[in-house]
């Protein structure tokens, strides 16, 4: 009988094996799955700008970026004509330039004293009247 209950045992064994292998064997094929599917190029684009716009920091700098490079580029248009001479275009450029560089350098200051200009607008301070007080 001992050895009708080790045969037995050991296929019992068997059977929990072989069923933890499909179990695992359908894991590993899901993993499979999801890992294909995030290789995919456009997955790959998605994910990269889905953390490109999460981040602070890169929206920040990107916001600095294009404010300093609009602002060089409205200077250079309000000071030079597309009719100028050389001379003027070549001036414009370097124009351009500069403005862009300093409001590059400076782009947190600036952005401080627009939200302060703004935050007066939105949130206009109340005037407290002196009322005289009387006597009753």
């Amino acid at each position: 009988m001992a050895k009708q209950s080790a045969v037995d045992s050991l296929k019992e064994s068997i059977r929990l094996l072989e069923i933890r292998q499909v179990e695992e064997g359908q894991a590993l094929k899901e993993q499979f799955k999801i890992t294909y599917e995030s290789l995919k190029p456009l997955n790959l684009i998605k994910s990269s700008l889905n953390e490109l716009t999460s981040s602070v920091e890169i929206k920040n700098s990107l916001f600095e970026t294009i404010v300093s490079i609009l602002t060089g580029y409205l200077t250079k248009k309000m000071m030079v004509s597309s009719k100028s001479n050389p001379f003027m275009k070549i001036l414009g450029a370097l124009l351009q330039f500069g403005v862009t560089s300093i409001v590059a350098k400076n782009a947190e200051s600036i952005r401080n004293y627009i939200m302060g200009i703004i935050d007066r607008f939105m949130q206009p301070e109340e005037q407290e009247e002196d009322i005289p007080e009387t006597e009753v």
